[in-house]
């Protein structure tokens, strides 16, 4: 019995080795197997998986949409129903009408009229230097980009500029041009991209009111001369898809153009701008195309004390309005592209002032309401007539 149990015992070791061995032998065998599969050079070293084997297709279409107003023009008024107790102001109840139709648009553009000024220091018409609180609320309600070129630009100077350049410089996401602090500044062009679509903008004015630029300091202010322009477009023209100058030009308060604007917008289409938009006679202008660039004369006051002005044909200086535009980049497959601007629009704006609760309001004249303004009906079609004077296609939105 005692051999007996010591027989089954050896066979006991003898069947655990056997078994041990195999659990060896098999468990190496299944980890050389899961090695050879995970580590096997792939037989087509340029297939990748489904999504990096697609094909790009062709063409490859870009699209980004910009809104175009007027000038910011800030009177005595307009400060002093914004100033709060503390002596800061606050615009941006001024623009609690346009603001979600501003920021539905990739880009915003506005002028600056008036420059600028410091605390304690403010003045205004016929010498502007005005709180930066307007900027604030602009950029609040989606604007982000602006020209600075006015006939007021330098109305303080070379530290009125300077002033104005501070507070621009802070702002990282706005686009802006023309006034300077050097030539290297001046010619340091700014270039932005957005949705795949590179652009840039300059800015000039006519002049500086008669005051005249320090020698050898012309870069304050860009003044509009054929040469400048020319050279500054050549400088950018091939560097991005879209180019647009700001003009402030023309005779103040003229439903028209006159001569040196249509001889200037002949010359800047010529050396392939894409879009010119006007600023300075605080009233509405034609809008049209010459060959491929959108001409706006004029898009007059985006807000202002003028409510009154030429009230008896139509509040001519109260009524501005918005362009829009979407900009359509096309890329073939030979890596050449080409641009596009459609949808071309304009929505006709008001500016409503109350006396009685101290306040102002940029009013779209596709939200007006009798309101604001009794005859809005009348106004809309005085100046959707001067909107298509040049072409009767150009699509103004219809009054509420």
């Amino acid at each position: 019995m005692a051999k007996l149990k010591k027989k089954v015992k050896k066979q006991l070791i003898r069947f655990s080795f056997i078994f041990l061995l195999l659990f060896i032998i098999i468990g190496s065998a299944v980890y050389y197997q899961n090695y050879r599969e995970n580590h096997q050079p792939n037989e087509n070293p340029n297939q990748n998986d489904n999504t990096n084997n697609a094909e790009t297709k062709y063409p490859q279409e870009y699209n980004l949409s910009l809104l175009m107003t007027g000038d910011g023009l800030i009177h005595n008024q307009l400060a002093l129903y914004a100033e709060k107790s503390d002596g800061t102001y606050d615009f941006k109840p001024y623009l609690s009408e346009v603001k979600d139709i501003v920021q539905k648009y990739d880009l915003a553009y506005y002028n600056q009229e008036t420059p600028f000024g410091t605390p304690g220091n403010y003045t205004f018409y016929p010498v502007f230097s005005v709180p930066s609180e307007y900027g604030d609320a602009m950029i609040d309600a989606g604007f982000n980009m602006v020209s600075l070129a006015s006939n007021h630009a330098f109305d303080k100077r070379e530290q009125g500029v300077l002033t104005s350049l501070d507070y621009w410089r802070k702002q990282n996401d706005v686009l802006y041009n023309g006034i300077a602090s050097s030539f290297a500044e001046q010619s340091n062009y700014q270039i932005k991209e957005k949705n795949g679509i590179t652009y840039a903008l300059l800015s000039y004015t006519y002049g500086t009111n008669g005051i005249a630029l320090p020698s050898g300091k012309e870069y304050l202010v860009s003044v509009y001369s054929n040469e400048q322009a020319k050279k500054d477009i050549a400088a950018l023209r091939d560097k991005v898809d879209v180019l647009i100058v700001t003009m402030h030009w023309g005779v103040e308060y003229q439903l028209e153009p006159n001569a040196t604007q249509k001889e200037q917008a002949k010359y800047l289409a010529s050396l392939g701008v894409d879009i010119i938009i006007g600023n300075h006679p605080h009233c509405l202008q034609p809008i049209e195309w010459q060959d491929d660039t959108l001409v706006i004369y004029s898009l007059g006051n985006f807000i202002s004390n003028q409510i009154e002005l030429y009230s008896s044909i139509g509040y001519k200086g109260a009524v501005g309005a918005f362009a829009t535009v979407d900009i359509k980049k096309t890329v073939n497959k030979d890596e050449s592209s080409t641009i596009g601007l459609e949808n071309l629009q304009v929505d006709l704006l008001y500016t409503y002032r109350n006396e009685t609760e101290k306040y102002y309001k940029v009013v779209p004249f596709s939200k007006m309401t009798t309101k604001y303004l009794p005859d809005y009906k009348s106004v809309y079609n005085t100046y959707k007539n001067v909107i298509q004077k040049y072409d009767s296609s150009i699509n103004v939105v219809p009054a509420a």
